[in-house]
């Protein structure tokens, strides 16, 4: 990376490529605009690729509420360098290779410190905010010098981006950009909640709610935890032959269950139940399926999907009384900083399988194309290359 050309334009605003969210629902729009330098505690980075994540497709369509804002840049999956960094900002210079993640760590907090979670309670409680430390200051402006909304204190569908170092980690320059940043979100977040809020142990058997990218992650996770069975359950038979290849030995399709209710046939197939379930899709009916499928007095249930229409969940008290457990879990439990680099060093160890994860590459002008496979289900993980 030339950093001469970096310097050049350090403190100062950068005009450059983003995909504009003018409305929701409506095609992105590339435009030029200008990203202000990094203040206290950020950094600005140049991004190298990104990819479409289903939380982009919903804020996409989100057209109510605090939180659907526009214009707006999208975008929380990703990977860069860093061109210039604000003051009070240790453990990143320039030309580092970085990682944005949507979910803060402020290493100073009480739960930042804690073993037990991953909750930032100094900033994870705000997710309305343009910027981490400084609120509605936005750091883009269009052509015209309107203002431009953050997404998520990433923003990512832009070649360049302020984040807050609460959301950003350094990793190695080893690992190709492309299946790092499938670590920004995802894949993270399901391979986590197996390692760090199921803790899966060798033997055990796990059954998976949804086969996207969550899903096959977490299976993942299981696969490397050494679990016996793993039970994938989706509606769509095509997704069965690459959840082999992420460690899948047995799929339900609930479809062909007759009259038989999921958990039925998954009590069935395990004497009794899973040790361990995972609801990937946001539905409370689901749920509760994921629930009762588990062991009675031991089983585990972690919710990672959200609840699309925000319903309430309802679940038996005697099936929680008898010993069930359930929790839910945001990025897999967990904290971005200590655990993205122990992910990628697995990759690099070659035990790590992300490669599997990559369905589509395109070009960052092609992103309307991405957005459209994504919908239309045709598309796990699409990487869009900001310089091609």
């Amino acid at each position: 990376m030339d950093k001469t050309s970096f310097s050049s334009n350090e403190g100062k605003p950068i005009r450059c490529k983003a995909a504009i969210c003018r409305k929701a629902g409506e095609a992105l729009v590339i435009e030029d605009i200008h990203v202000d330098p990094p203040q206290a505690y950020e950094v600005r980075i140049k991004i190298l690729c990104t990819s479409l994540c289903h939380t982009d497709l919903t804020f996409w369509k989100l057209d109510f509420g605090p939180i659907s804002r526009f214009p707006r840049i999208l975008g929380h999956e990703a990977v860069g360098v860093v061109e210039s960094i604000g003051e009070n900002v240790e453990g990143f210079k320039q030309g580092d290779v970085v990682l944005p993640v949507f979910h803060p760590y402020c290493e100073e907090c009480k739960d930042c410190k804690s073993s037990k979670t991953n909750w930032c309670d100094r900033y994870a409680e705000d997710f309305i905010s343009n910027t981490r430390r400084y609120g509605m200051a936005s750091r883009f402006k269009d052509s015209s010098g309107e203002v431009i909304h953050h997404f998520l204190f990433v923003s990512s569908f832009s070649e360049y981006t302020v984040v807050d170092i609460a959301h950003l980690v350094k990793i190695s320059p080893e690992i190709p950009v492309d299946k790092a940043a499938l670590l920004s979100c995802g894949v993270s977040t399901g391979i986590g909640a197996a390692w760090k809020v199921a803790n899966v142990e060798e033997g055990s058997t796990v059954a998976v709610f949804g086969l996207g990218a969550v899903g096959l992650a977490v299976a993942e996770g299981a696969r490397l935890r050494g679990a016996a069975k793993i039970i994938g359950i989706d509606t769509n038979p095509d997704k069965f032959e690459l959840g082999k290849k992420f460690g899948f030995t047995d799929f339900i399709n609930p479809t062909l269950c007759g009259e038989k209710k999921i958990s039925e046939v998954v009590k069935e197939m395990t004497e009794g139940g899973v040790d361990y379930s995972f609801e990937c899709v946001g539905l409370a009916s689901l749920l509760n399926e994921a629930f009762i499928s588990t062991r009675m007095g031991t089983g585990k249930t972690v919710m990672l999907g959200m609840e699309k229409h925000a319903a309430p969940i309802s679940l038996g008290s005697f099936d929680l009384l008898r010993g069930r457990n359930i929790c839910g879990s945001l990025f897999g439990g967990l904290k971005s900083k200590l655990d993205i680099p122990i992910l990628v060093d697995h990759y690099l160890k070659k035990e790590l399988n992300l490669d599997s994860f990559i369905t589509h590459e395109l070009t960052f002008k092609e992103i309307n194309k991405a957005f459209a496979l994504l919908e239309e289900g045709k598309s796990l993980r699409c990487i869009l290359w900001m310089d091609k």
